[in-house]
């Protein structure tokens, strides 16, 4: 009986320390598993370098590695003073034009010194100056400009290799999204600051053809050109500008996606210009009263196709009038910038997805992107207009740009001339499209006059230096 009872105890005192190390390790487990898949469902991550765990984001590493990339460029102009006709007449006396310093930031984005800075810093340059985070000094050359996007590219031909800024995708930048803003706002050095991404896509022009970021990262004079990055130091964007009445910092700043700015410099670099593509359509976004008229069924947003260009990639694509966009490479399109941001990044003869909407169902097709042509360019304060085939018949001619507008008021004592007048030749280049325009003007400096050759409205030819 003793040995029964001696057994069972044993028994017994097993089975309790079974319950008891099942208690504390089992179920414990099962609730820290439990844990662990209730902040995977809320996207915390119980990783070491969690921002949420440690109470903070930590910026070090991207700006360690960010501040060493960004340059001070150095601009030297000259400034012709206003004109003093009387001591010019009476004494022969002139004032000689003054030199301009200007200063703004620049990212090398290669290792063997090719730098990405805005054009509004380096406009009207006859020097350029780059300093390294190292205070190693270089003459710069510049090699392209994109003014409508505000992105210049330059070079410089350093000792050694250069640590370089990658790439990233501004296309994934996210609302909310932390970024810092390196670059030199007055004159001090390697300066970041924080903060976060306010807006995509902001149209600051009247074209509606820039999509800038717009940030709360504090950007100051000397701060254009420099680097927007992310919380891993790629750059998404180039700093360009600040709105506000004062000129300096306010609360928000706006930067050149950098999808945009990659897509510029690759231009640059093979083609010597920038590439623009051109979808062909002109419309307006969709808006609830416009839904109501048109009487359009489960479409909150889209762009509405109020006109095809003729043999356009849209045209060829059967894409008409009436018809509502609504995404492209399904990216969801709400305004005439959503369309514009992405066909910025694009060349002529890419091709892009498009989803529409007609008579109130759902299509998508194929478009090969045309060449977006600039009709207008301006020439040293002389606006000029491509000619059409009315033009040509009028005139009599197969090439020349029309002057429709004098911008300079240098200009008016000239205004019945040239108004209306036919450009033929540049430096005794015929001229027929603004393209060359843009070329001629980029192989000459500022200061140098230019040789341009007109035909007024009374078939008077007229030899101009500008």
């Amino acid at each position: 009986m003793k040995k029964i009872l001696g057994v069972f105890l044993i028994c017994l005192l097993s089975g309790s320390m079974t319950l008891v190390g099942y208690k504390y390790f089992f179920e414990n487990q099962s609730i820290i598993n439990n844990i662990a898949a209730n902040d995977a469902t809320l996207g915390l991550s119980n990783q070491k370098n969690s921002p949420i765990l440690n109470g903070a984001i930590d910026f070090t590493q991207a700006a360690e590695n960010t501040v060493n990339t960004v340059v001070h460029v150095k601009n030297l102009s000259y400034v012709s003073p206003k004109s003093n006709s009387i001591m010019e007449l009476f004494y022969g006396y002139k004032q000689e034009p003054r030199p301009q310093i200007g200063t703004g930031s620049g990212v090398i984005i290669t290792e063997d010194g090719y730098i990405v800075t805005n054009n509004h810093v380096i406009a009207n340059s006859s020097q350029l100056e780059v300093t390294l985070s190292n205070n190693e000094t270089y003459k710069a050359k510049l090699i392209g400009t994109d003014k409508e996007m505000d992105i210049a590219l330059l070079k410089i031909e350093p000792k050694e290799k250069l640590q370089y800024m990658v790439f990233g995708d501004s296309d994934n930048i996210q609302l909310g999204e932390w970024v810092l803003a390196v670059g030199n706002p007055y004159n001090l050095t390697s300066t970041v600051t924080a903060g976060i991404i306010s807006a995509k896509a902001r149209n600051l022009s009247q074209a509606g053809i820039q999509s800038f970021i717009q940030t709360d990262a504090a950007i100051n004079p000397g701060n254009s050109g420099g680097a927007l990055v992310n919380t891993r130091g790629e750059l998404i964007g180039i700093n360009t500008m600040i709105s506000s009445n004062t000129g300096a910092y306010v609360g928000y700043a706006f930067a050149v996606p950098s999808n945009v700015t990659r897509k510029i410099v690759e231009d640059l670099l093979e083609y010597g210009n920038v590439q623009n593509a051109s979808l062909g359509v002109l419309g307006y976004e969709l808006t609830p009263q416009v839904n109501e008229q048109l009487k359009v069924k489960d479409i909150k947003y889209g762009f509405l196709i109020e006109e095809v260009i003729p043999s356009s990639g849209a045209s060829n694509a059967d894409i008409k009038k009436g018809d509502i966009i609504t995404k492209i490479n399904n990216k969801d399109i709400k305004t005439f910038v959503d369309l514009r941001s992405i066909i910025n990044t694009k060349r002529p003869g890419d091709k892009v997805e498009i989803e529409y909407v007609r008579s109130n169902k759902a299509l998508a097709t194929t478009v090969t992107l045309g060449k977006s042509e600039a009709r207008k360019i301006e020439l040293r304060g002389i606006e000029l207009q491509e000619l059409d085939a009315t033009d040509k018949e009028k005139w009599n001619i197969s090439y020349g740009l029309k002057i429709t507008k004098l911008m300079d008021s240098d200009y008016d004592k000239y205004k019945e001339e040239l108004l209306g007048s036919i450009l033929l030749s540049i430096n005794d280049i015929k001229i027929t499209n603004v393209n060359q325009v843009k070329n001629i003007l980029s192989q000459v400096n500022q200061k140098q006059k230019i040789k341009i050759t007109l035909v007024n409205k009374n078939g008077e030819y007229l030899r101009l230096l500008i």
